[in-house]
């Protein structure tokens, strides 16, 4: 009796223990992982986060009926070599230059059922007839409505019935890392799909036109996707693809397209003005770099735009502003680049005043500017 006695409370006392190491594994882990052990972080499920689709078939069936191809044809005379233009054997020879017609390919993005069409100013420069053809194999005569070659956009119209136009998105939205589908006519071969993703977001400084604020993406864009569209996953236009990067001419996994927003804004004052609006102060200038701040004599770390130049009578001589300043804020915002400045002031409403930080000789300002609009083939008033 007295055995049995104590076999049940050394039962009671095994499982009481059992149960208390067990409590104390689940809720202090770390007190009986041994020295060798590796303690990793591991992702909770999470049941609102949308899982990758399958096929982005439906957002290409949304988007691609609204992007075109466009074929652009200018006259180029070519010169007549010198020794044609002589007399042979005492005949003179005509002297009519040759002329032939060039052809060109680019895309574009209907924008309005109306018939608007955003492109590249680089797509249609220059061109004596442009003609667009739609998904639907039918095609028409455009007229240039507006170009902008600041950003390198221009706008079309043609005349045709029942168009679809696409839907146009919000840059702000586009984040890296975001699947992104590029729309065009590479090569004349028909329209084509790439998808990709986005690399980057406000890319500047490469050159490619005077406001620079580009989207990179490795989806593949190809000579001839100049215009078209780039489109997130639920087929809303994000940006227009311009420019490809490549050291041989072939692929290189680097893209750039213009930012919808940017779009948006040239498209809509092109439509109403026939022309871009810009806020411009005149000032001519440069990134300050660590290597120019250092031969300024200023700390290394300084940011901001040196003023090289002020047009006479512009809003910038107006305020006070000198060469040798250095512009380091717009209405509070930092400035790191040039074309920091460039965007933010062209994209003030003339008559809008702007508060510039300024560093005058070594010492910091505060100026008032009121911008002006943008004097028609003004040159390019901030580099980078």
């Amino acid at each position: 009796m007295r055995l049995r006695k104590h076999l049940i409370m050394l039962s009671q006392a095994l499982v009481l223990g059992l149960a208390i190491a067990f409590v104390a594994v689940l809720l202090w882990p770390r007190l009986f992982a041994s020295r060798g052990n590796v303690v990793i972080r591991e992702a909770k499920s999470t049941p609102g986060r949308t899982p990758a689709p399958v096929s982005y078939a439906p957002a290409v069936r949304l988007a691609a009926p609204a992007v075109v191809n466009i074929n652009t044809a200018r006259v180029v005379v070519l010169p007549q070599p010198h020794l044609l233009q002589e007399p042979f054997f005492g005949i003179p020879r005509n002297e009519i230059p040759e002329r032939r017609i060039k052809t060109s390919l680019g895309s574009g993005v209907i924008i309005s059922r109306s018939g608007y069409i955003l492109t590249n100013y680089h797509v249609i420069k220059g061109a004596d007839a442009i003609r667009v053809f739609l998904k639907d194999g039918r095609n028409a005569r455009a007229r240039v409505v507006g170009t902008d070659p600041s950003t390198d956009l221009a706008v079309l119209k043609i005349g045709l019935p029942h168009l679809r136009a696409i839907t146009l998105g919000h840059a702000r939205n586009t984040r890296v890392g975001d699947v992104v589908l590029a729309i065009g006519d590479p090569f004349g071969i028909g329209q084509t799909v790439t998808m990709g993703i986005v690399s980057a977001t406000g890319r500047d400084e490469l050159g490619l036109s005077t406001i620079e604020n580009f989207i990179q993406t490795d989806a593949a864009i190809n000579p001839g996707n100049s215009g078209g569209a780039l489109i997130n996953t639920n087929g809303d236009l994000v940006g227009i693809n311009t420019a490809l990067y490549s050291r041989g001419g072939g692929f290189q996994g680097i893209g750039f397209a213009i930012p919808v927003n940017l779009a948006r804004h040239v498209f809509r004052q092109i439509i109403r003005y026939g022309h871009v609006i810009e806020g411009w102060i005149g000032v001519a200038g440069q990134t300050l770099t660590p290597m120019l701040a250092r031969a300024l004599k200023l700390p290394a770390d300084t940011r901001g735009v040196l003023i090289a130049g002020v047009y006479r009578q512009s809003p910038a001589a107006q305020a006070g502003l000198e060469p040798g300043d250095i512009i380091t804020s717009i209405d509070g915002h930092p400035l790191l680049t040039a074309n920091d400045a460039l965007v933010q002031i062209t994209d003030t409403n003339p008559g809008v005043k702007i508060t510039l930080t300024v560093l005058h000789r070594g010492a910091r300002q505060t100026k008032t500017v009121t911008v002006a609009s943008r004097p028609p083939n003004s040159p390019t008033t901030i580099e980078g």
